[in-house]
């Protein structure tokens, strides 16, 4: 008679790929192996690229304690069976370069990674980091067909972060006591809601002036140029990288967080057929729900402002990719 535990399945790990091993896709896979959350394939197109990467953060495995597989490749058959797929890949922002400005290259790039990567991961969830981001998240969607629930951007998250930190640093007070709210789209017309804006639950409006609060509001909508200022070589990667692995620990742990993504809009703030930043809900299914705060007039305003901006920008992406015959 065979031993019981010859008859026990293997058991296996949730698995997640990262396309892109560029600043952010490399420590973005770093995050989610240190943190055990799941093992992590790492594609790039350039051969070596992402199995040094790879090999490199296994390396420190003993160090970091963590039992995550990694592997690294060219190959999206490697990456068969995903939980979830993160895409990375795309041309980063340059000084003087708009996060539109990239809406061509990336479109295709974008385009062909969803695709390559549905092929192998029917059942995967999509997470978006590429910019432009509302605009390439509803390209993945079209690219994949898949429920928009399982599709998504990061970017609120991220920018909701940078004006959290902001106000922290304003205040001398902790970031863990501060929570922030950033809708709309990830580029110069997002819509910070100092309303909801809070310190321990007492409203920024209380603690700091209207000037104040606009100055911050301000440096938050630039604050990835800011970077990509002052690095002149490359943007930002450590607080994107950190914000995506917050969204794939969410959903893998299915812990329902209630966190601003960009997320495919059926009627919600009179808005419909395009992804735009708003609050969600994030679980093991995707997006479970999405929340309508009560908006001003004026607010309601700007965030439709900054969904007919990017409703523009996906009209051109789309537009070059029938010219590029990726269609």
């Amino acid at each position: 008679m065979a031993d019981f535990y010859d008859t026990l399945l293997p058991c296996q790990s949730p698995r997640v790929t990262v396309i892109g091993a560029g600043n952010v896709g490399r420590t973005l896979a770093q995050r989610i192996a240190e943190k055990n959350l799941a093992d992590v394939v790492l594609l790039d197109i350039v051969g070596g690229l992402p199995q040094g990467i790879a090999l490199d953060l296994m390396a420190a495995g003993g160090i970091e304690q963590h039992d995550s597989e990694i592997i690294g490749t060219n190959d999206y058959a490697m990456t068969a069976g995903s939980d979830i797929v993160v895409i990375t890949a795309g041309l980063a922002r340059k000084p003087g370069m708009s996060r539109d400005d990239l809406m061509a290259v990336n479109a295709k790039i974008v385009h062909e990674a969803a695709r390559n990567s549905l092929k192998y991961s029917p059942d995967a969830i999509f997470l978006v980091i590429t910019n432009p981001l509302d605009v390439m998240t509803y390209l993945t969607w079209k690219a994949t067909d898949l429920p928009p629930q399982r599709v998504m951007g990061m970017a609120g998250v991220l920018d909701s972060s940078r004006l959290q930190t902001f106000i922290a640093m304003e205040l001398g007070v902790s970031t863990a006591d501060v929570q922030a709210m950033v809708l709309g789209g990830h580029g110069d017309l997002m819509l910070p809601l100092p309303r909801y804006c809070t310190v321990s639950g007492v409203p920024i409006t209380e603690l700091m002036d209207a000037a104040t609060i606009e100055r911050l509001v301000e440096r938050t909508r630039d604050g990835g140029a800011e970077i990509v200022r002052l690095l002149q070589t490359g943007g930002a990667y450590y607080a994107p990288a950190a914000s995506a692995c917050l969204m794939v620990e969410a959903i893998l742990r299915d812990r329902s967080r209630l966190l601003p993504a960009a997320a495919y809009l059926d009627g919600q703030y009179g808005l419909r057929d395009l992804y735009l930043g708003v609050p969600c809900r994030l679980g093991c299914r995707g997006i479970e729900s999405i929340l309508e705060v009560r908006l001003t007039d004026a607010e309601q305003q700007d965030l439709h402002v900054s969904a007919a901006s990017v409703r523009e920008n996906v009209k051109i992406a789309i537009d070059s990719l029938t010219v590029a015959g990726a269609r």
